[in-house]
């Protein structure tokens, strides 16, 4: 069984939320990724979903964008970002979600990103541009490696899109929780509790909201109505500032407050 589906089964016999953490691949180098996932995976997070960067992100805020500069001024590649995995996977026991764009893995060759994410012990993926009339290019090599393709729906995406799309696959469904790109915000639309109840309702398996998600409050607000969260340009910024025992704090924050949805 697919370490992501394993994880959000020991969630629901727990009746925890998830919490996945995003860092950038790369950014303050590459040789602290594997430190970051051990660190990230000391303070209980559910999986972690690792960026590849890359020069057109379509989906990415300005704190991701800049992160994603900063790891191509480092010569961070996709290919650089699978090694190291590799080389480390025996110490990583998290879920890892490899975050990319469709152009990196056309470029990398289908196949052979696909041979290469499952060595490095890859268990998710999550490519924003590709829509499902398209997914057929990756998705069965996806499959046959074991590797989840994590899905998107937006609150733009009509319901019975929802629907089809929640049916097409399993590890979990990236409810994306703005129209927009990612970033922290303040708050949200007023309709974002009823968009993702609905999304909850039609889904058979575990809706996880994304984009914009940056403190203990909203996390808790959302966990009420889905399975779990993603939180992004928090974790980036704090571990480009090294303000580690703040990441920490946040952590224990959002463990202490998920034990008592």
């Amino acid at each position: 069984m697919n370490r992501i589906t394993q994880a959000f089964r020991r969630l629901t016999e727990t009746n925890g939320k998830a919490f996945i953490p995003y860092i950038m691949a790369g950014d303050g180098g590459l040789s602290c990724l594997v430190e970051r996932l051990q660190l990230l995976e000391r303070l209980d997070a559910t999986a972690v979903e690792v960026g590849v960067p890359f020069s057109d992100p379509v989906a990415d805020g300005p704190t991701i964008q800049q992160a994603g500069i900063r790891a191509l001024k480092d010569g961070t590649s996709l290919n650089d970002i699978l090694v190291e995995l590799t080389k480390a996977k025996a110490n990583l026991h998290i879920p890892i979600i490899l975050m990319t764009y469709l152009n990196p893995i056309y470029s990398y060759g289908i196949n052979r990103f696909v041979e290469a994410a499952q060595t490095a012990g890859i268990d998710g993926c999550i490519i924003p541009d590709l829509p499902i009339e398209e997914e057929e290019i990756i998705a069965p090599q996806l499959a046959e490696a074991g590797i989840e393709l994590i899905r998107l729906v937006t609150p733009t995406t009509p319901i019975k899109r929802v629907e089809e799309i929640s049916n097409r696959g399993n590890g979990f469904l990236y409810t994306v929780t703005v129209k927009g790109i990612t970033g922290a915000r303040g708050e949200f639309d007023g309709g974002l509790s009823t968009f993702l109840s609905s999304v909850k309702q039609v889904s058979p398996i575990p809706v996880v909201a994304g984009f914009g998600i940056s403190n203990n409050e909203q996390i808790a607000e959302m966990t009420k109505y889905c399975d779990g969260v993603v939180v992004g340009s928090k974790i980036v910024d704090l571990l480009s500032k090294n303000r580690l025992e703040e990441l920490e704090d946040f952590m224990s924050a959002y463990k202490k407050s998920s034990a008592n949805i």
